[in-house]
């Protein structure tokens, strides 16, 4: 394991991507329950650009938001979600089949909701809540029994996150993902953009990573392996919450030293802003205001101010 060979191919060290697309694309989807550490995701991973670039991105359509791999929200390229959905999207869906069933949400109810909340018009939570009531279908919304039906048809290729009316208001609209893909290449599609992304790993990481079976993630990888990268030099890198680079992996080890380990997942699967260095977490950090605070001995100076930078755009 080379941590400073995966920060190259994560788009972490060395030349940085210039467009959102770019950004994204490298490491195939950036986890996305909440767009500002996904944001934040991309400034790493960029040169010059600023935050609203990453919004109109969104808003323009070039990236989309759904659920993908490991059954969870990411923001991936247009041109990838389809096919990413249409891969991972109905096996998240069954694997979740019980916790419907406990909010008493069966099959046959699941597809007449999905049906009902597929609209061309943008509609939040409560918006859809009311509309599958119009439609006889009454959602008790204290419960996470909407936001089951909404990943459900998500997930099985209907819906997507449509633009937020604000970074506490979500919406959803119609999707379609595309002409149906073969399993099999797919899975292969998906191992070489995981490798090109987040190598050397090995099919476990791969697995890890995207939420597959050990054995298709053995088949998708077989004999490939990560390309060579050129040494970047110097590195440092402050990352967000949920930051790609911590979640690209069945494990850690080499890149979260011991020392770091519940600094950085003190419980459940809350991963907290890190400092990176060469590829290995260093410290933690946090914004204050506008201002970065972290480890005393620490020098962040540069990545702070591109925060900021990054912040009034």
């Amino acid at each position: 394991m080379n941590p400073v060979a995966r920060t190259v191919a994560n788009g972490l060290a060395g030349p940085r991507a210039v467009t959102v697309v770019d950004a994204v694309h490298r490491v195939v989807g950036i986890q996305s329950q909440d767009v500002r550490p996904a944001r934040l995701a991309i400034r790493a991973r960029t040169e010059g650009l600023v935050r609203s670039d990453v919004d109109r991105a969104v808003a323009d359509g070039a990236v989309v938001r759904t659920w993908a791999m490991r059954g969870t929200l990411h923001m991936v390229t247009a041109s990838d979600a389809g096919w990413l959905v249409q891969l991972l999207g109905p096996r998240f869906a069954h694997a979740t089949r019980g916790r419907r069933r406990s909010l008493g949400i069966d099959d046959a109810l699941a597809e007449a909701a999905a049906e009902v909340i597929t609209t061309d018009e943008a509609h939040n939570r409560a918006e859809l809540v009311a509309l599958l009531a119009e439609n006889g279908i009454a959602v008790d919304a204290t419960t996470q029994a909407p936001a089951h039906l909404i990943s459900y048809a998500a997930m099985t290729g209907r819906i997507r996150r449509g633009p937020d009316r604000s970074d506490s208001e979500p919406t959803y609209v119609r999707f379609d993902p595309g002409a149906p893909v073969d399993e099999s290449a797919a899975v292969e599609r998906l191992a070489e953009r995981y490798l090109a992304g987040y190598g050397p790993a090995t099919a476990e990481d791969f697995a890890t990573w995207s939420g597959l079976p050990l054995g298709k993630a053995r088949a998708g990888i077989g004999d490939r392996v990560a390309a060579p990268v050129a040494d970047p030099g110097p590195t440092t890198r402050l990352l967000g919450h949920f930051d790609t680079y911590l979640l690209g992996y069945r494990s850690r080890e080499g890149i979260v030293p011991p020392s770091f380990a519940k600094r950085v997942q003190s419980g459940g699967g809350f991963i907290m802003p890190v400092v990176l260095r060469d590829g290995v977490v260093v410290g933690t950090w946090r914004l204050e205001g506008d201002s970065v605070v972290t480890d005393p001995e620490l020098d962040v100076a540069e990545e702070a101010a591109d925060i900021a930078r990054w912040n009034r755009g």
